[in-house]
């Protein structure tokens, strides 16, 4: 155990970490972000680098453990008290496109009195709101009252003219990345939501309910829907379209060749069956069909849903449907599975849409029709603990299942350096009853629908966003 004091380890682990930081920037010709400069893809290239990732990730973990020590601890509780002041002036900004007016007003910034004047609002609330977000180093006063952006606040930005979203604004998300959307989604129906939390769970009719009419949303809305016919109803068309380019922008935080590398697809034999489950319009099984023409795959969803995969598929790669290499099938996972000679059944992301009844509903459809070898596949995030997994300490447990933990005296899971997938976790119980799993919750899980854990794959820049696991029937 160390002699030295807890801010004393560290500061010595941001001060080793930072040396590491730079001389790998130096070697691979790379750079730390500037925070007052606009994101932009090339600012992240340093992160490449698992030793500069893993740099990073230490200096900002040691830097909040070392706050939560010496802030008051009022000031500290008050942060995640005060978390609903962050998302009401946070939601103000986007939707009224204060990033967008500051980024065409350039780096010398915009008195809150013109941005006031372009986007309708008050500009003492405005200025208000910006101030607040300034503290949290979401855009930056430069003098009193003229605001610009930051390498945060530039997130939100759909990189449109302000002008042309003032004009049409249920279009502003179209044809974008997709993180604004993302963004503006958490702070419309996850918001109002999570306001509702404590209701449902204090409800005696709600409390235990695994049911997806259960969630919060149901209670603010109103409405005994899930969020999917939620959605389907006509007047949240915007809602609808919004949620779907976010979907988008969750891709885009992930790297390219995600899928590619997720699973050992060169492995299967030629004209081995790949059942996309759950695979809406067939978007991840894109690339797959490219770079792999020696597998049959089937995408399966809804009929709605496969008739807008058609559309797609016809446009992306007619040729594969064709052939026949993909195949687009409408089927609702909760019945029988039609495809019984699988060799692989992937879902992507589908589990976490589900409370544990539900999922073992179609996971043991999947099981049912599976061969003695068929592999199940599923990409979700596995949440790690906050504390040391024991789990690791032998040769007995599931290889991959624990990820690289973080050096003493840091949260093992390097605390909120690794918030998204918390977040989402979060998210999943407000919108659908459902959630994000740790690794001891999915082994349970997949073994009671008659399926055995076998291994874990990691990216090794990534421990909390998607992991791979593969099953193999029991």
């Amino acid at each position: 155990m160390s002699s030295l004091s807890p801010i004393r380890q560290l500061l010595a682990l941001i001060t080793q970490s930072v040396e590491t930081l730079e001389k790998t920037c130096v070697k691979n010709g790379t750079g730390v972000p500037d925070l007052y400069e606009p994101f932009s893809p090339p600012s992240e290239a340093f992160r490449a680098d698992p030793v500069a990732a893993e740099a990073a990730n230490i200096i900002s973990a040691a830097a909040l453990h070392m706050e939560a020590i010496l802030t008051p601890p009022q000031v500290s509780l008050y942060r995640m008290v005060g978390g609903h002041f962050k998302s009401t002036t946070i939601r103000a900004c986007l939707e009224s496109n204060v990033t967008k007016i500051l980024r065409e007003a350039g780096p010398q910034g915009l008195h809150v009195e013109d941005i006031a004047s372009q986007n309708g609002q008050d500009p003492k609330k405005l200025g208000r709101f910006l101030r607040y977000l300034a503290n949290h180093h979401v855009y930056r006063e430069l003098q009193p009252n003229v605001f610009t952006n930051t390498r945060i606040s530039s997130m939100l930005d759909t990189l449109k003219p302000s002008k042309v979203i003032l004009a049409n604004p249920e279009r502003k998300h179209d044809n974008t990345m997709g993180l604004a959307a993302l963004a503006s989604h958490h702070l419309d129906e996850v918001f109002k939501a999570s306001a509702y939390s404590w209701e449902t769970l204090a409800d005696s009719q709600t409390v235990l309910s695994e049911d997806p009419s259960a969630a919060p949303l149901g209670r603010v809305m109103k409405t005994t829907d899930t969020l999917w016919q939620f959605y389907a109803r006509p007047e949240e068309n915007f809602r609808q379209r919004r949620f779907g380019i976010g979907m988008k922008g969750v891709q885009a935080m992930q790297p390219a060749d995600t899928i590619l590398t997720a699973f050992d697809w060169k492995s299967l034999a030629p004209e081995s069956v790949v059942v996309d489950v759950g695979g809406g319009i067939g978007s991840v099984s894109l690339p797959l069909a490219a770079q792999f023409p020696h597998l049959k795959i089937v995408v399966q969803d809804l009929p709605s849903v496969i008739e807008d995969a058609k559309a797609m598929w016809s446009t992306e790669m007619p040729d594969a449907i064709k052939s026949g290499q993909v195949k687009l099938e409408a089927h609702d996972f909760f019945t029988p599975q039609p495809q019984a000679n699988a060799s692989v059944f992937f879902l992507k992301q589908i589990c976490h849409d589900w409370s544990d009844q539900y999922c073992m509903e179609f996971l043991k459809q999947l099981r049912s029709a599976a061969t003695p070898k068929t592999v199940l596949f599923l990409m979700e995030s596995i949440m790690p603990f906050a504390c040391h997994d024991p789990s690791s300490d032998s040769d007995n447990g599931i290889p991959g299942a624990t990820p690289k933990e973080a050096p003493a005296p840091l949260l093992a899971n390097y605390g909120a350096v690794n918030e998204m997938g918390y977040n989402a976790d979060i998210t999943m119980f407000l919108l659908t009853n459902s959630q994000e799993r740790t690794i001891l919750h999915i082994d349970e899980l997949l073994r009671n629908t008659g399926w055995k854990v076998t291994v874990v794959r990691r990216r090794p820049e990534d421990n909390t966003f998607l992991q791979s696991i593969e099953a193999v029937p029991i």
